[in-house]
């Protein structure tokens, strides 16, 4: 599987009509971009059919779950369903799996006590699930959500690869030191295409606000560094700018480059509200990411 080094990270395509995501999806499989990854909210699309959509809608470009909720399937419908998706569109589609929140947890019926033990067993499971399907003509690959040092290397012993979200590239470059050379990191990366520090920061923290408030992403920011003053109001400015890459082409070039350079595989973007929408902003970075 070729995920080329730019991705998409849409969380937009699963709210707009399936015919509006089959167009952009489209759209931007011409500009060249490597792999469309797509999340899973608790009472959003199902991942896992929206990418079957997706995948049929394309030709090209791999579409990966960024990601799909443990709690919203059992490990072997999980594997069983990324292996009907892996033989009918080979080398195309990526899994990832995420422990996602408590809250979500609990919405499922599940109880989130001990999120890393849950996690291995979940991927224990999904290695062990048996089939009598057509089998595709190799397992699919599969990443984790993983933002702590015990998930990256949990991820490292079980999976593929990881699949962070809202970290820097000095995270990027702790997470790879975790995993030596031969494992897969595809960083998520919010960007927003805007010159003006307000606007660009007022964007992001619209963006950001939610996730300021779940637990698990508070401890990341403070395991990257941050003090809990970082964490308070919409997010400091420090904290924004680490973790949103905004200006003009160049400044969301430059912070691709450094995750690259910390030891990412793969970089897909999310556009964050700016002053361009989201197709418009992909557009306008394609001619100087996708070289």
């Amino acid at each position: 599987m070729d995920l080329g080094r730019i991705g998409v990270w849409s969380g937009r395509l699963q709210r707009r009509p399936t015919a509006e995501a089959r167009a952009s999806a489209q759209d931007w499989e011409q500009l060249g971009y490597g792999t469309l990854w797509i999340p899973e909210s608790p009472g959003g699309k199902d991942v896992l059919t929206f990418s079957a959509i997706l995948l049929a809608s394309t030709k090209r470009i791999p579409i990966a779950t960024g990601i799909a909720i443990i709690w919203a399937r059992d490990p072997v419908a999980m594997k069983n369903a990324s292996r009907t998706l892996a033989e009918a569109f080979a080398d195309r589609f990526l899994l990832g799996v995420g422990i996602s929140h408590r809250s979500t947890a609990v919405l499922r019926g599940h109880e989130y006590a001990k999120p890393l033990a849950a996690m291995r067993a979940y991927l224990t499971a999904m290695d062990a699930a048996p089939f009598d399907g057509h089998p595709p003509i190799a397992e699919p690959k599969k990443v984790v959500a993983a933002l702590g040092p015990k998930m990256i290397a949990l991820a490292g012993d079980l999976a593929d690869g990881v699949h962070p979200f809202l970290s820097t590239p000095d995270h990027t470059a702790a997470a790879r030191e975790i995993l030596g050379p031969e494992k897969l990191i595809a960083v998520e990366q919010g960007v927003v295409l805007a010159d003006d520090p307000d606007i660009a920061r007022d964007a992001a923290r619209t963006n950001f606000e939610r996730f300021l408030r779940w637990p698990n992403y508070r401890n990341h920011f403070r395991r990257m560094g941050f003090a809990d003053k970082d964490l308070s109001e919409g997010g400091s400015d420090l904290l924004v700018d680490a973790l949103y890459a905004w200006g003009d082409v160049g400044a969301i070039k430059k912070r691709v480059d450094e995750h690259l350079d910390a030891g990412a595989d793969h970089v897909c973007l999310q556009v964050v509200a700016g002053d361009l929408d989201e197709d418009a902003a992909l557009r306008e970075l394609a001619p100087a990411l996708l070289v």
